[in-house]
């Protein structure tokens, strides 16, 4: 028996209150394989009140008592580890290899980079006859999205929990699998009752109502830039903390002195990973004009190595785009690269060769991309890579930073000095110089339409504290 058609409340899985069903798909297949509960404003409600009464005693909680719960949710964590993967796989398409080594470990590092700056956080200190004490926020929702499922639920729920705030969590309905199973660690973990509450559901019905609820204190959203509008605009008429993390359209800026071969590799490679399904990725590649046909030429040729195909074969590089929804959206965006006069070299409309149903989408190369395109403006959320010319660094920075959106920006270059002199001009909340290691402790979140705050490690922590100054405690 599973947890699929419940949620979690108040430490305890519950029916909802109205019966109401959603089919998961199996985008490999494009066939349903199970389906969850969706909630309501009365499902939202109580979950919202057993966070509320709980707050009371969890707010009060010592430091150490926070770290050892932490401690015993990575534990059973990786006890549920491989469950988490196979759930992240099946919701998503993502091959069974990726969502061992990227996505099912993204929850675990993030816990990780939760648990090691806690030790060491302060709470308090004194400024002169002021004590300045950070203080839990509330009762906050969680509102995390369907492309890096465990990554995003755990890089709030942790550092929620690590303040003292309690959660309600709204997973995406679209890949709500792995949510569940997280809930379960979470009641395995001992994570006292109404402390973390989940309730699945779409935007209108249970997102919009979270962030709407005028006993939830702060909202932590990620998700498109469209919706990040609307939990916003909701979440004004009570006044409460909105953090954000949107969408992106990342340049990618191959400087003159980069090692060119592996910087373009390298480029498709990340543009193309999760199936070009990360917020982060670089789909804009600029490079310089008198090498852009050189470019072209590898990029075409990392293209062809990339083998779609079933998330379970052990050979398979990309599997399948989450839903019918966005494999047409990236269709519609692929043909309309074509009609504005891009060239197309690699990849193109439709399936892959030999595959005549699933979301695939054949890894694609435009050339002589300008600025003025939708393909360069828009975000695709698909493997669908842009190259754009440049002159100088100048007009490379131009380019970079001509877009609404600020989440992520990459510097190649062999001289070290000259990458860091092009990252200060991006105006960007990551800037990536030469394809560094995934660093979990960096701050992560954007400028501009990309969103607001920080997430990961202590970053995300600071998002879930209020700042109290007890003025004349000195005596």
């Amino acid at each position: 028996m599973n947890n699929h058609l419940k949620f979690f409340i108040d430490g305890k899985w519950v029916d909802p209150v109205v019966p109401a069903v959603l089919d998961v798909i199996n985008p490999a297949t494009e066939e349903a394989y199970t389906q969850i509960s969706l909630g309501s404003k009365a499902d939202v409600d109580k979950a919202v009140a057993a966070a509320k009464t709980a707050f009371e005693t969890f707010s009060l909680t010592s430091k150490s008592e926070r770290l050892k719960l932490l401690k015993r949710i990575l534990a059973v964590y990786n006890d549920r580890y491989e469950d988490i993967a196979r759930a992240v796989s099946d919701e998503m398409g993502a091959p069974l290899s990726f969502a061992m080594e990227a996505q099912a470990w993204a929850g675990r590092g993030h816990m990780e980079a939760t648990i090691e700056p806690l030790e060491a956080y302060e709470f308090s200190h004194q400024r002169g006859s002021t004590m300045v004490v950070k203080e839990p926020i509330g009762v906050c929702a969680l509102i995390t999205p369907w492309n890096w499922p465990l990554n995003q639920i755990v890089c709030k729920v942790a550092p929620a929990l690590a303040a003292g705030c309690t959660v309600v969590l709204k997973p995406s309905e679209i890949a709500p699998i792995s949510g569940i199973v997280f809930a379960e660690v979470m009641e395995a973990a001992g994570t006292p009752k109404g402390v973390f509450n989940l309730v699945n559901g779409n935007g209108p019905d249970v997102g919009q109502v979270m962030a709407g609820h005028p006993d939830v204190d702060m909202v932590s959203f990620t998700g498109s830039t469209r919706a990040g509008t609307i939990v916003a605009k909701t979440a004004a008429d009570t006044v409460k903390r909105v953090a954000q993390e949107l969408g992106g359209k990342s340049a990618n800026i191959i400087l003159r002195d980069a090692d060119f071969e592996t910087a373009v590799r390298k480029g498709v490679e990340g543009c193309f990973g999760n199936s070009g399904q990360s917020c982060d990725a670089p789909t804009r590649m600029l490079v310089p004009s008198d090498r852009h046909d050189e470019a072209l030429k590898i990029a075409k040729a990392a293209a062809e190595t990339f083998k779609v195909g079933d998330p379970k074969s052990s050979d398979t590089v990309l599997g399948p785009v989450v839903s019918q929804l966005q494999y047409d959206k990236i269709q519609r965006l692929i043909e309309t690269g074509i009609n504005e006069g891009a060239t197309l070299v690699a990849g193109g409309p439709g399936r892959p060769e030999g595959l005549n149903r699933g979301y695939y989408i054949r890894p694609t190369i435009f050339g002589h991309v300008t600025s003025d395109m939708t393909i360069a403006r828009e975000e695709i959320f698909g493997p669908v890579l842009s190259v754009i010319s440049y002159e100088d660094d100048d007009d490379a920075v131009r380019i970079a930073n001509d877009t609404v959106y600020g989440l992520a920006a990459y510097v190649q270059s062999r001289d070290i000095e000259h990458a860091r002199q092009i990252a200060a001009r991006m105006r960007a909340g990551s800037v990536y110089l030469n394809y560094p290691e995934w660093d979990t402790h960096a701050p992560f979140g954007g400028y501009k339409q990309s969103g607001n705050g920080r997430e990961y490690a202590d970053w995300g922590i600071h998002d879930f504290l209020e700042i109290k100054g007890i003025v004349g405690y000195a005596g």
